[in-house]
Formats: structure tokens, sequence, C-alpha cells
């Protein structure tokens, strides 16, 4: 495996970024794409200077170039939580077309196989739970967060396009909630604002009454089913995600009481288009990659609370 080379675009973010240090684990030499809205440099520094890793700043919306040899290609590019691609709408649909399209291109040139990270957001605000790969979703396409589930569900049939007609290998993971170390403190996601409320002692903010729910995945068990997929020959799209199914109001709950925080819940209104529901059916991931997320949620948020502590120390330097 030492001669293999990837490219991980939106390699310095928080996903991307734990998927640069598990490539150089099993041997590979990886190349790094990021433009930098939404990740840092601050997830790979710990990288610099090592021989099996280069950064590219780029945005993989325009021409992709890589010299020599590549054996596999991740394409994580793309804003990926909602105050982002508010923010930012037309660029989380570019990446997701254009962005694609040149990723996928870069793969046909280079015989690689090709990954794509999809989302459960494919599956909108799903009226099938929990919800399984054959389940075609029920989204809004010109809603708010239409920008970003259309972009991925697009980037879905442009991913199989070029398998059915170039033959390229291709791989889709649809990544449920996911949390841990470099997730940034204000990215607009319910886990690292919930952590950063609590760890300030502010009002935890939950949207309408809480009793939506969420199934949230720890880093490195996403980590390794993206792994074992990428390996695999499964070509359809697999979910990867703790079934661990939790309401949005007692994951304040259990925020509160894993910081010691003394903040109160207040509510607001929910957003247009916010999910009731998700959870993952793994059963396809069980059968097979032979995979089972090994930690469980209140295992995870131990792991990670004296990364938030730091986050939220930096927020007050």
């Amino acid at each position: 495996m030492s001669n293999k080379k990837v490219l991980i675009t939106g390699g310095a973010g928080f996903l991307g970024s734990h998927l640069c240090d598990r490539l150089i684990k099993e041997g590979y030499e990886v190349i790094c794409m990021d433009n930098l809205s939404t990740g840092s440099t601050r997830n790979i520094e710990h990288l610099m200077g090592n021989d099996q890793f280069t950064f590219i700043k780029h945005d993989v919306t325009n021409f992709i170039h890589v010299a020599g040899d590549l054996d596999l290609i991740l394409h994580f590019a793309s804003p990926a939580s909602p105050i982002d691609y508010l923010e930012m709408p037309i660029q989380t649909l570019k990446v997701g077309s254009l962005g694609t399209h040149k990723a996928l291109g870069l793969a046909k040139a280079k015989n690689a196989r090709f990954l794509l990270a999809s989302t459960s957001e494919v599956y909108g605000d799903p009226e099938k739970h929990p919800q399984k790969e054959n389940y075609w979703g029920n989204v809004n396409p010109i809603g708010y967060r239409g920008v970003y589930d259309e972009a991925k569900r697009f980037a879905e049939a442009m991913t199989m396009a070029y398998h059915r007609y170039h033959g390229i290998e291709t791989r889709i993971v649809r990544i449920f909630n996911t949390y841990g170390t470099r997730m940034r403190i204000k990215d607009g996601r319910a886990l690292p604002t919930f952590m950063a409320q609590a760890l300030q002692g502010k009002d935890i903010t939950v949207f309408g009454d809480g009793s939506q729910t969420r199934s949230f995945t720890y880093v490195d068990d996403l980590v390794e089913g993206i792994w074992r997929l990428s390996q695999s020959d499964q070509i359809e799209p697999v979910n990867i995600g703790n079934p661990q199914e939790i309401t949005i109001l007692e994951f304040a709950r259990e925020i509160i009481e894993l910081t010691g925080s003394n903040s109160e819940i207040i509510f607001e209104e929910l957003p247009k288009d916010d999910p009731q529901v998700r959870q993952p059916d793994i059963s396809k991931a069980i059968d097979i990659l032979d995979w089972n997320p090994r930690f469980n949620r209140k295992e995870g948020l131990k792991k990670i609370l004296d990364y938030f502590k730091e986050e939220v120390a930096r927020l007050n330097e």
C-alpha cells in the first residue's frame, strides 16, 4: 500500500482532516485540497512537513490538476452545516455539481476509484423511519435547505452516471450527523452550539419543541466506515451513522449534565423544512462492510469535552 496516492477534496475540513490522518496511517500518500471557505489549516497543521502529505489550496469547482498517478479520490468538498450553506447557497450548489463533475473527470483521467461524501439530507424530511438506502426521500427543492440537499442528490446522480457510462469505480457514503474534534464551534449545528452555550453558562437554544430527533456518530466510527466502503466492491449508496436516536430536547439536557452547566433551555421557532426525524438503517453497512459503530453517544461526548473546553477558551481570549 506504500505507493498508493489519494486526493481528499475538502481535506482541511472537520471530516476531511480526520480522513487525511487515516489514509496516511493506511500508507497512502495524501493530497489534501481545500479552498478554506469552511476548512482550516489548523486541522492539518500537524501533518505539515510529513513526507506523505501535501496541501493544495484550490477551489474544486475549477479544473483540478494533480501530477502523476492517483489511486483514490475522496470527494468531501462542500459546506456541510445550515449556517454555511445558507450563507453560501450558490457555492454549495456549485461544489455539488461542478465540483463533483471536475473530481469525477479527474478520476476518469487517472483511472482512480472515486468515493462521494453524500448525506442523510438526501432523505429530506423523511416520511419513512428509520431511513434505508432504497428510500428516495422527501426534499423541498426550492426551500432554503434545498441548496444542500439537491446538490448532494445531484452529486449522487452524477457519480452513478460516471460509473454506468464511463465505467469509473465509484462509492457513495450517506453520512449521518457526526461529531468529534476539529468541529467549528460556530458552525451552527446542534452539538457544537449546545456545547458552547453550556460551557459558557448561556441559555441553550432548542428549535421548535425539541421533539425532532437526530442520531449522532462519533468521528472515529464514521472514518472507519468510510475506509471500509472505499475498499469494498459496493457501488450503490451506504448509510454510515449511529442508529442511537435521541430528541433534540433530550440531547440538550444531556449536554447540560455532561458539562455540569447551569444553563437553561429556551425555545425558538423551528426553521422551515427542518427534518422531524433522522435515524439510519445500517443493515447494509453491517452486512456488506461488517461495520458497526463502536462508541455510544455518551462515550463519544466524554472524549470530546476537553476539546470544546479549549475551543471556548479560545473564543474568550
